[in-house]
């Protein structure tokens, strides 16, 4: 019997992956691994190692979940080391969960690499900290979609009204619905909203309007996913302290 490890790969810049993270890289007999992955990564694996992408893409899946899922099984049970790469944190909107269960049913062992998600990692690459004595010690992670046809369960009430700091993911689709079921249930029109397209990458793009006018603001940049939506006072302190995009910017003119 082999084993599977259910590995974080971080938010997309390659030195955020934690040392246990890459070291189930380098042992890897077998890596699935997800879209947004940053494919340098995969430079680490040996030599031989078969590398399978999972190419999911939004509405057109590639590899449906329940596929992945019996390929960990099957390589695992053939005795080699598998490594699941995903994106981020494999339990944060990853799915991870669900791979650790079809592992658990059939009996495969399995390790959980826990990673850097992108709701933390995008906005302090933007200069944004989620939490801040002076304007949020509340923070919430949010997902921005629901299964096509499922109502929508989100507690939006308690979204608006107590907490200080959202960070809502894969919600681009959904910007326009977002943005006014939190006003409508309390969040004020004025509060400030980041889009933070390809965070941490060199691709790295920040747009920052109220909750009122981001829709139009990502209409007219033309911000698309992936991008993560930071809802909150802390998004004020982007401006003094926005230091990834400033030094790509240095980096583009020549300075240090």
């Amino acid at each position: 019997m082999g084993i599977v490890y259910i590995v974080g790969a971080g938010p997309g810049d390659i030195d955020l992956i934690t040392v246990k993270g890459l070291k189930c890289i380098e042992q890897a007999d077998v890596i699935l691994y997800d879209r947004l992955v940053n494919k340098e990564l995969l430079k680490y694996a040996k030599e031989g190692t078969q590398l399978i992408s999972c190419g999911k893409l939004p509405n057109c899946h590639s590899m449906q979940q329940n596929t992945i899922n019996l390929e960990l099984v099957k390589y695992a049970k053939q005795g080699k080391i598998v490594t699941r790469l995903k994106g981020g944190d494999p339990f944060i909107f990853g799915r991870g969960g669900e791979e650790a269960m079809a592992c658990q049913v059939a009996g495969v062992p399995f390790e959980i690499i826990p990673g850097i998600t992108s709701g933390i990692a995008s906005p302090a690459y933007a200069g944004i900290p989620v939490t801040h004595r002076e304007f949020s010690s509340s923070f919430a992670m949010v997902t921005g979609h629901h299964k096509e046809g499922e109502k929508d369960h989100t507690n939006w009430d308690a979204l608006a009204k107590g907490v200080d700091t959202l960070a809502i993911y894969m919600g681009m689709k959904n910007l326009s619905y977002i943005t006014e079921q939190l006003m409508q249930h309390g969040k004020s029109k004025d509060t400030p909203v980041a889009l933070i397209h390809y965070g941490t990458t060199s691709k790295q793009r920040t747009v920052i309007a109220t909750l009122e006018t981001i829709y139009a603001a990502a209409q007219r940049e033309q911000v698309k996913n992936p991008s993560m939506i930071v809802v909150g006072e802390v998004v004020r302190l982007s401006e003094s302290l926005s230091w990834f995009e400033n030094s790509q910017d240095l980096l583009a003119v020549g300075g240090m």
